[in-house]
């Protein structure tokens, strides 16, 4: 038995002729050869989880990648704060001396 005679439910009892083609379900749209279609792509990648699967080295390696990105941006986090302080110390010097002139 074919996957979409399995999901109609054996016969295609609920299938009708439009078209010059079979509907499986006429309230749908979906022909039989779609639905068989989807079948075959949903077995195929539901048995071969494992080929999908990472090996060990792999994942070690994208962990130590994960860690070595995380320390980068870390330190970049640091030294955009240090360069925003920095900038602000700037305009406050810049603000004391303008005023400092001024009177």
């Amino acid at each position: 038995m074919d996957c979409a005679s399995e999901i109609a439910g054996g016969d295609h009892h609920g299938s009708t002729v439009r078209g010059g083609q079979e509907w499986l379900v006429p309230h749908t749209g979906i022909y039989p050869g779609e639905l068989e279609q989807w079948c075959a792509s949903a077995t195929t990648a539901l048995t071969e989880p494992q080929d999908a699967r990472a090996s060990p080295r792999a994942t070690r390696l994208d962990r130590k990648r994960i860690k070595e990105l995380e320390r980068e941006l870390l330190r970049k986090d640091r030294a955009l704060a240090e360069t925003a302080a920095l900038l602000v110390l700037s305009k406050k010097v810049a603000a004391i001396y303008s005023r400092g002139e001024d009177a």
